[in-house]
């Protein structure tokens, strides 16, 4: 008999053990599936918020807000590209801020720093917790199953001054399933408020690192947007460099086919007396040599244009190429002096430059570490209030009994006997804001030396526009001159050669004066802050 009543009581066990077991699974399984997200959910949320951050800091200043977000394009590379292939200037611009691996990593980087910010500003915000635990304990023939679930709310808060506010609401479940068949459901309400006295207290500090979180995301803008008009600037450089190799190319293909013309006439001369057989050998010399550099330059400007497709992310061997009608527009509009003089970009860039107010920005976050680093060293003395009740037992878990809560009224004090680590966080402070000041003004001369030279650069390559293209006239007279020369008789075959290399060096100057030029005034834009990019990828001068 008593056999059989240990089986039943051992059956028992099992069939309650298989059912909390059970029941654990289907609370866990539901919880899954109510409160748990995807991957793609919980990029989906923090894409939200990161954005969402940084459109609030953002300013007119940074120009128009595109080209930041590190979602992949809708669209592969090759199918971005236009039918023909040809890409002009506008489209390689727009290829490269969607696709480009340089400026993507750009982009993410941007990410993290507002993602980060993300994550600080989780800790004073208001945070959900919850726990499902279930036990199965037997001792001394007695047996208890019991399962137990915790949730509940904290939030802190920061407050002006550095008082700082904790709250809290718990609310506890627990189910005895054997032995005991007693539920008790009850919540807890609690909250301290710290107010600092004396010092510097845990408020202060921690608003000063959520200051500086904040900060830090709008240093990082900055230097995403001067960054971005760097990336354009220097793929418009790239763009042009590429149109110049083609167009070396072309004037190398010209003079070729023009020492062929002048050989075939001098061998034509030589048949018939007219010249000596050196001037036909010196000039199918120099053929083999404009061959030569015919090959060459071809090679160059194909590994030219190979770069090119890498920094837009383009396989190498994807046919393209670059609008020749660009460079013919860039002659059209020749070269211009910005209507500045050099003391107003000074003014301007001052005022304007985004790494400079950084730098300005960060000054006043080392003052701020030093007035709170100082408050350290002296009596730290905090007034703590604090607030504790339960609710009514044993299952009226919404009725809180205040009036039989908890209450407490205190102050907390350090003495500076012992002061030593903050005396060394106190004279860090102080060297790092003397640092900081020197940096500053080291910057503001730096910024005036680029501006200066960027004007410089700006006055000496329309210059050399002017003085090349002077020279690009006169050997195209030259070429005129010794062919006529040479034809009666008055000229050299040498003369005539050493003018066709003229000629094919001055073009090439007059074009790379102009590349030069165009690319000078873009940093000087820049460099004094008034170079803006658009969505598109292109940029504009603005004068607001």
């Amino acid at each position: 008999m008593k056999t059989e009543v240990q089986e039943g009581k051992h059956r028992y066990l099992l069939l309650a053990a298989r059912f909390l077991s059970w029941g654990l699974v289907f609370v866990v399984a539901a919880g899954m599936l109510s409160g748990c997200r995807s991957r793609d959910q919980y990029k989906a949320l923090a894409d939200k918020e990161v954005y969402q951050i940084l459109q609030n800091k953002w300013q007119d200043q940074f120009g128009e807000m595109g080209n930041y977000q590190i979602n992949e394009p809708n669209v592969s590379i090759t199918e971005a590209l236009p039918p023909s292939r040809e890409l002009k200037l506008a489209e390689a611009v727009a290829v490269a801020v969607s696709y480009s691996r340089e400026y993507q990593t750009q982009k993410e980087s941007l990410y993290r720093s507002a993602l980060s910010l993300t994550g600080t500003r989780h800790q004073y915000a208001r945070q959900w917790f919850g726990t499902i635990d279930a036990d199965y304990a037997l001792r001394n023939g007695s047996d208890n199953i019991t399962a137990n679930s915790s949730a509940g709310v904290n939030q802190d808060y920061l407050i002006g001054n550095g008082i700082q506010v904790a709250t809290g609401l718990a609310v506890d479940w627990s189910r005895f399933l054997t032995g005991d068949p007693r539920t008790s459901l009850g919540s807890v309400l609690s909250a301290t408020i710290t107010a600092p006295i004396l010092g510097a207290g845990a408020g202060m500090r921690a608003r000063e690192t959520l200051t500086l979180a904040e900060r830090g995301v709008l240093y990082d803008i900055r230097s995403f947007s001067r960054q971005r008009k760097t990336f354009v600037i220097s793929i418009i450089s790239d763009y042009y460099n590429v149109l110049q190799q083609r167009d070396s190319v072309a004037i190398q293909e010209s003079s070729y086919k023009r020492l062929i013309d002048s050989t075939n006439q001098l061998r034509m001369e030589v048949d018939v007396g007219q010249r000596a057989p050196y001037d036909l050998g010196e000039a199918e010399q120099r053929l083999l040599t404009a061959e030569n550099n015919l090959v060459r330059t071809r090679q160059r400007y194909e590994q030219t244009l190979d770069e090119f497709k890498v920094r837009l992310a383009l396989p190498t061997e994807v046919d393209i190429a670059l609008a020749q009608g660009e460079l013919a527009a860039l002659e059209e509009m020749g070269v211009s002096l910005p209507a500045y003089t050099e003391q107003d970009a000074i003014e301007m860039a001052l005022d304007r430059r985004l790494d400079l107010a950084n730098t300005v920005d960060s000054l006043d976050d080392a003052a701020r570490n030093l007035e709170l680093a100082g408050k350290g060293l002296g009596m730290q003395l905090d007034l703590i209030a604090s607030a504790n009740a339960d609710s009514m037992p044993p299952t009226q878990a919404a009725r809180i009994q205040f009036h039989e809560g908890t209450y407490g009224l205190g102050l907390s004090a350090n003495l500076p006997l012992d002061r030593k680590s903050e005396r060394n966080a106190y004279l860090t402070a102080l060297i790092s804001y003397n640092r900081q000041k020197r940096t500053l003004e080291e910057q503001i001369e730096t910024v005036k030396l680029g501006v200066r030279q960027s004007y410089r650069d700006l006055a000496e390559t329309a210059e050399s526009h002017r003085i090349q293209m002077i020279g690009y006239d006169l050997a195209v007279k030259r070429v005129e001159v010794e062919k006529l020369s040479l034809k009666y008789g008055r000229g050299t075959v040498r003369l005539l050669l050493e003018s066709e290399d003229a000629l094919v060096s001055a073009r090439n100057s007059v074009v790379a004066a102009l590349v030069n030029h165009m690319i000078a005034k873009l940093n000087f834009f820049r460099d004094i802050g008034v170079l803006q990019v658009r969505p598109d990828g292109m940029w504009e001068q603005v004068t607001q």
